[in-house]
C-alpha cells in the first residue's frame, strides 16, 4: 500500500494512527451506547460501518483520503468492545468472567492470525486493495447475522440495558473510581507494546533484515495463534486456581512481556524470530483476558459498557501514539533494537502502574433480573 500510495517507510504508522484515534472515539461513546441501546445493537452496528469503509479504503488512490477513511474505519470498529464485554457479562457471574473472557480476547489474536496468513498471499495474487475489499464484506455480513443470532443473559435484558436511576450517579462514581483509571493506565502501557509490534512487526522484519514479506506475515502468524491458546488457558488458571484474581498474574505476563519484546529487538534471523514468536506472543496477549475481566468487577453493573469503553479507549491511546513513536525511532536511528526498546517500555510502565491496582473481591454476585431468566 506504502508503494501504491507513495508514503514513505517512517510515515505508514500515520494510517495506523488515524485508525485508532478513530478507534478510541468508539470505544468511548459507544461504551455509553451499549448501555443506553443494548449491546446487540452496538456491535451490528459497529460491523456494518467498520466494514463498509473497510471495502472503501480498498478503492482509495489517495494518501490522504485513505487516512480519513482508516479514522473513520475505527471510529465504527471501535464500538464492538464494549458491547461484547456487555453481553458477556450479562451471562456469568464476575468471579467466573476468566474464561469467557479469554475466549471473547481470542478474537483480535484470531484476526492477526488469519490476516497475516492470508493477506500476503492475496496481495501477490490480487494487489492489496483486495485484501481490504474481502474482509470489509465479511465484516458486512457478520454485522446482519449477528444482529438475528445475539441475545443478552439473564444477568441483564434488553429492557433494563438503559437504567437512568444509576446512569448519573453511576458515572460519576465511575470517574472517580481509583482503581479503574490505574487498570485503564496499565492497559496504556501493555497495548503501547502489544500493538506496537501488530502495526510494526512486519514492516521492520522486511525493512530491518531484508526479510520476505511471506516469512515476516508468518512470524507475525505465529505470535498471534500462540494467543489463541493462552488467553483461554489463562483465563480459566485465574478462576480455579488464583480464585478469580486478576493483578498478579497480569503483572508477571506483562513483566515476561517486556523482557521477550527486548529479546526479540536483538534477534536478526528468520528460524530465531520464527522461535521466539509463540511466547512474545503469549505474553503479549496472555495479560488481556485478566485484565479484561477486571474491569467489570470494579464498577456497577449498569455502567459496565461504559466503564469498559472508557479502559479500552484509554489502553487504545497506547496503539494511536505508538506506530508513530516507533516509526520516528526507527527513522532516525535506523535501528531494529532500539525500536523494539520502545516498545518494551509501555508494559514495564503498566507493570509498575498496575501494582498499585487494589482488586477487590466483589462482595455479591449481581441480582439476576427475574423476567428474562424466566424467558432463559
Amino acid at each position: 500500500m506504502g508503494d501504491s500510495l507513495a508514503v514513505p517507510i517512517a510515515s505508514l504508522g500515520v494510517f495506523a494512527t488515524a485508525y485508532y484515534i478513530g478507534y478510541v472515539v468508539s470505544n468511548a461513546l459507544g461504551g455509553i451506547g451499549t448501555d443506553r441501546f443494548g449491546g446487540r445493537s452496538m456491535l451490528s452496528i459497529s460491523l456494518l460501518g467498520a466494514g463498509g469503509f473497510m471495502a472503501l479504503f480498498g478503492s482509495t488512490t489517495s494518501a490522504t483520503v485513505g487516512i480519513a477513511v482508516q479514522a473513520l474505519v475505527g471510529l465504527f470498529a471501535g464500538a464492538d468492545y464494549s458491547a461484547g464485554v456487555r453481553l458477556i457479562a450479562s451471562w456469568f457471574k464476575p468471579s467466573e468472567l476468566g474464561l469467557p473472557m479469554g475466549i471473547f480476547t481470542t478474537a483480535t489474536s484470531l484476526g492477526t492470525a488469519i490476516a497475516n496468513a492470508v493477506v500476503p498471499a492475496l496481495i501477490a495474487q490480487h494487489g492489496w486493495e483486495a485484501s481490504y475489499h474481502l474482509f470489509g464484506i465479511i465484516s458486512m455480513v457478520l454485522a446482519v447475522v449477528l444482529f438475528f443470532l445475539l441475545r443478552p443473559g439473564p444477568m441483564l435484558d434488553d429492557a433494563s440495558e438503559s437504567q437512568p436511576a444509576t446512569g448519573k450517579r453511576g458515572f460519576a462514581a465511575m470517574a472517580r473510581n481509583r482503581n479503574l483509571i490505574l487498570a485503564s493506565l496499565a492497559g496504556f502501557g501493555a497495548f503501547w507494546g502489544l500493538y506496537g509490534f501488530v502495526v510494526w512487526a512486519n514492516a521492520l522484519m522486511i525493512k530491518g533484515y531484508k526479510i520476505s514479506p511471506s516469512t515476516a506475515g508468518f512470524v507475525v502468524a505465529i505470535f498471534a495463534i500462540s494467543a489463541v491458546v493462552v488467553k483461554p488457558i489463562v483465563g480459566f488458571a485465574a478462576d480455579r486456581f488464583f480464585g478469580g484474581a486478576r493483578k498478579v498474574p497480569a503483572v508477571v505476563i506483562m513483566g515476561i512481556f517486556s523482557l521477550t519484546l527486548v529479546a526479540f529487538g536483538n534477534l536478526s534471523s528468520p528460524t530465531a524470530f520464527m522461535w521466539l514468536a509463540p511466547l512474545l506472543g503469549a505474553a503479549a496477549y496472555g495479560w488481556s483476558p485478566l485484565i479484561v475481566a477486571l474491569v467489570p468487577r470494579l464498577v456497577p453493573a449498569s455502567v459496565t459498557g461504559a466503564a469498559s469503553g472508557f479502559a479500552n479507549a484509554t489502553w487504545q491511546l497506547g496503539s494511536v501514539v505508538v506506530p508513530v513513536v516507533v516509526g520516528a525511532v526507527f527513522s532516525a536511528t535506523n535501528s531494529f533494537s532500539a525500536a523494539f526498546v520502545t516498545l518494551a517500555a509501555g508494559p514495564l510502565v503498566g507493570l509498575l502502574i498496575m501494582l498499585a491496582v487494589r482488586e477487590e473481591k466483589p462482595t455479591s454476585e449481581p441480582v439476576v433480573n427475574e423476567r428474562s431468566a424466566a424467558q432463559g
